[in-house]
Parts: structure tokens; sequence; C-alpha cells
């Protein structure tokens, strides 16, 4: 019972309750949103890949050009409002790509503006909403809420896509497109129902919170480059599956969708257990913990390419995603815990800036591999890259490195700041 307790213990926060209620329901639908937007695109081009990459780089490049500018907004306003809004502006983007479906007049390009646009506004949520994690637990609890947060986005990717396929099977796509427009007032209602007074707000927000302070604010911690270093080499090189397991349930074990779903399921069975595992986190983790993830992600990735049957594939992914999931989770915990939450919002901004930048990068390089010396040496290259990355960042680690910021102290120091509700 107190393993239990201990591991939701984030969840005994009522705004943070609140807020994981709303992102599961939402999140879920985003998934089903997802496999609609692209069912979508393959019917209306004729199976085009290119058109799907197409929608994939409309959505993905504002999100390049406009994150770090997101993470500013985030240090500089209240971010429960930006959320309120951010949410409101994507459900109304759903909204309107559901009534075009239903009215029959929906076209290739008004899914490609959709795209862009949804893009457009992720690239000012998804700063915001990482970093807000902190105000709503603190500092001691933020471990174990980042880990929540990733069992629940793990929970939604497992579910989301199961009961789309279910729905546009009956339905069709544009009931699920607007379910999904339906399903971000459940964020909305989640974050309004909120308590200021209770959020870990930081004494003062900057009056200037630029981009550029906050580069130069990350370039002097080199306890914050590293780890997002390896996120990068990681990204880049082995966060691949995406493309990596189809072609291996159908060019190596000559197997239907259903092989590539069972593959799939395992990589987020490990992950999830991993996010669970990460809930007993109660401090900053050390560059050790990072760097060691990322060795045994890479062994076990490499690892996977050798699997000579289906059975053992699973196995090894279950392994890899348990691995890959640490390995985030430790590194999210040690870049967010060691950043001043003055910077907080651009620091992780500048996180999920390279741990989404490259993946578009990663893609085009693992498919270029696969299809030219087969997809088991893509997991090898990506497997033994990662692992060379690490063993270097773990001898370049410092030797001292610094596991609490300044800015803890002061986010410890403005507990006692209560904001009036407004």
């Amino acid at each position: 019972m107190k393993t239990l307790k201990r591991t939701f213990q984030s969840l005994s926060v009522r705004n943070f309750r609140l807020f994981v209620f709303g992102q599961l329901l939402s999140v879920t639908c985003t998934w089903m949103m997802v496999i609609a937007q692209d069912w979508l695109v393959l019917e209306l081009s004729g199976d085009s890949g290119t058109a799907l990459g197409t929608v994939t780089a409309m959505q993905f490049t504002p999100v390049l050009l406009l994150t770090l500018y997101g993470g500013r907004l985030a240090d500089r306003y209240d971010k429960r409002r930006i959320l309120i809004l951010a949410n409101l502006a994507l459900g109304a983007l759903a909204l309107g790509l559901g009534l075009w479906v239903l009215l029959g007049t929906v076209q290739l390009w008004h899914i490609w503006l959709f795209a862009f646009a949804l893009g457009t506004v992720n690239s000012v949520e998804a700063p915001t909403r990482i970093s807000f994690v902190s105000e709503m637990v603190g500092s001691e609890l933020l471990p174990n809420a980042s880990a929540m947060s990733a069992a629940y986005f793990n929970v939604a990717r497992v579910a989301g896509p199961a009961v789309a396929g279910l729905l546009i099977a009956r339905l069709d796509v544009g009931p699920v497109v607007l379910l999904n427009a339906l399903s971000y007032l459940a964020t909305v209602v989640s974050v309004a129902m909120m308590r200021p007074a209770e959020l870990h707000r930081p004494a003062a927000r900057p009056r200037r919170a630029r981009v550029v302070d906050g580069l130069r604010y990350i370039r002097r911690r080199p306890d914050l480059v590293l780890p997002m270093a390896l996120v990068g080499v990681l990204g880049l090189v082995g966060f691949n599956f995406q493309l990596t397991l189809p072609l291996l349930a159908k060019t190596e074990f000559h197997t239907d969708s259903t092989a590539f779903g069972l593959l799939s399921s395992s990589l987020a069975v490990g992950s999830l257990l991993a996010a669970f595992a990460t809930t007993a986190r109660r401090g900053r983790p050390t560059a050790l913990v990072v760097t060691g993830s990322a060795l045994a992600f890479g062994a076990l990735e490499a690892v996977t390419g050798l699997a000579p049957t289906l059975a053992s594939a699973c196995l090894l992914l279950a392994l890899t995603g348990f691995a890959m999931m640490y390995f985030a989770q430790a590194s999210n915990h040690r870049v967010q815990l060691g950043s001043d939450p003055q910077y907080r919002g651009r620091v992780m901004a500048l996180y999920t800036l390279i741990f989404q930048g490259s993946t578009p990068l990663g893609a085009v390089l693992t498919g270029w591999l696969s299809e030219h010396w087969g997809v088991r040496w893509a997991l090898y290259a990506g497997g033994l890259i990662s692992f060379g990355a690490a063993a270097v960042a773990l001898v370049a680690a410092p030797r001292t490195p610094r596991d609490r910021s300044p800015g803890e102290s002061s986010e410890r120091a403005a507990r006692p700041v209560r904001f009036p509700t407004s």
C-alpha cells in the first residue's frame, strides 16, 4: 500500500490531479485524431506517401521555427491562461476540420493548412505544458509528476489508435475528428478549475524574457548542455521506431499489420513500465543515471536488430522501450530540476525543440539506411551510435556535476507566495 501511494503521490495534489484527468482524455483523442487524419490523407491522395509526409512536415515546421518563442511566452506570462487559450484554439481548429469532412468538401490542401495551424499552436502549448508541471507540484514531486505524465501519454498512445480504428470503421473519419475537438474542453475545464493560490510560481516573472537570454543561460550550464546533446543524438539515430517497426514486421518477419501492432505494443508496454518505475524518483538524477540509461538503450536497440524471431523481437523491444523512457525521463528531470524557474520555459522549449527537431531528419536517415542496407542495419547503427555517444558523454561529464542549481533554491523560497485568483 505504501509503494502504491508513493507511486501516485503527485496525484494527491488537486491541481495536478485535475490536469492528468483532462490530459488523459484529450491526449487519447489526439492519438485518435492522428490516425483519422492519416487515414483521410491516404484516401484523398490515393495512398500517397508523399502527401502523408507533407502533412507531417507542415505540422512540424512551425514547431521548429516557433518553439523557442513559445518558451519565452511561457516564462513571461501566466502559463495557466496560455494553456486555456491554446487548447481552445486547438479545439476550434479540430472543429473546423471535422465540419469540413462531414460536409464532404474537404480537400488535401485543407488538411495541410490545418496541420500548419496545429503546429503553430503546439509550438506555444508544448513548452508551456511541460514547464507548468513544476508549478502544479513543486520541485520535490516534479520527478513523480513527470513520470505520471509519461504514463498517461503511453496509455493514450496504446488506447487511442485502437479506439480510432474501431470508430473509423463504424462512423468514418468526421465524427472522430469532432470527438477530438470536443476533448480539448476537458483540458480547458481542468485547468480552469485549478486553484491559482496553490501553484508553486516563481516570486517574479522576468519583464523581458528574451530567447537569447535563455540560450546564454543554457550555454553557461554544462550540466544542462550534456543531457540535451544526448537527447539530440539519440533522437536523431535511435528513436525512429515509427519507421523501423513496420519494416521489421514486413520485410524481416514477413508478417501482416497485426505483427506490427504487436511490436509497437511491446515497445509501448516497456515505456509504460519505465514511466511507473521513475515515479519513485525524489530528486534530480545525476549525470551517471542519464548516461547509464542511454548506454543501456543503445545496447538494447543494437541487440534488437539481431532478434531471430518475432517473439524475441517483442521481448527485446519491451526492454528497449523501458530503457528509452527511463533515459527520456532522466534527461527531462535533470534539465528541468536543474534550471532556474525564471528560465525554465525557455530551457524546456529548447529541450522540446531538440527532442522533436531530430525526428524528421532521423527518419530520413533511417529510411535511407533501411532501403539500402536493410532495417536490421538501421537498428544496429542507431543502437551503436547511441551507445558511442553515451560513452563519450560519460567521459565528458563534469566530475562534480551541479545536482542543485540556484534556481531550485529560489523556487523553494517562492512557495509561500500566493497570487490572487483572476
